[in-house]
């Protein structure tokens, strides 16, 4: 069980980290995105299977009850997402490496159950105003959900320094860059 890796990537809404992700999986063919379970409605272009494993919270209720999750947690009031440990077994028995892109508090579990077998990295954005503007240009938020998202971010940037790597995403051709290096470091071991 030792041999199989886990790479997982957090940061907050607007550092780069979902671009960064994407090119990783599409360049590194060892690396499969791992499915998070969640128990919200799935949005017009998400596939159950794909994104998400969309279920209803008395199933997510009855996997938390079998110890089905490698972590999970209650993200937003009655809205959980987890990682299911056989996601990670589907893939370790595919032969690859499972790419967890997750928050901080799941990043952190996981990074706890796994130990050494799993590898954290935070991306973080420059500064609070570079996310501001990075959010702002998405035209996605209204100025209360802009407001709701840094809060959540200056929190998740208190836990920066319990990952095992933090790269600052200025130029996003170097934080990939930067970041694909600590992953075939990683793999390389």
């Amino acid at each position: 069980m030792a041999s199989n890796k886990i790479i997982i990537i957090t940061a907050p809404s607007g550092a780069g980290k979902t671009t960064i992700v994407r090119k990783l999986l599409a360049e590194m063919p060892q690396l499969a995105f791992s499915i998070s379970a969640a128990t919200r409605s799935p949005r017009e272009t998400e596939t159950h299977g794909k994104d998400y494993y969309f279920m209803s919270p008395e199933t997510f209720q009855e996997h938390i009850e079998k110890n089905d999750f490698a972590e999970y947690e209650m993200v937003y009031a009655g809205k959980y997402y987890g990682t299911l440990k056989s996601e990670l077994q589907r893939i370790w028995t595919n032969g690859q490496t499972p790419m967890v892109d997750i928050d901080v508090k799941g990043a952190l579990s996981i990074k706890e159950k796994y130990h050494a077998s799993a590898m954290t990295i935070f991306i973080q954005p420059p500064s609070l105003d570079a996310l501001r503007v990075r959010l702002s240009e998405r035209g996605t938020e209204s100025q209360a959900s802009l407001e709701e998202r840094l809060g959540k971010a200056r929190y998740e940037l208190s836990f920066a320094k319990e990952f095992d790597y933090i790269v600052v995403n200025e130029v996003l051709e170097t934080a990939y860059a930067e970041v694909r290096k600590l992953v075939e470091n990683f793999l390389a071991r």
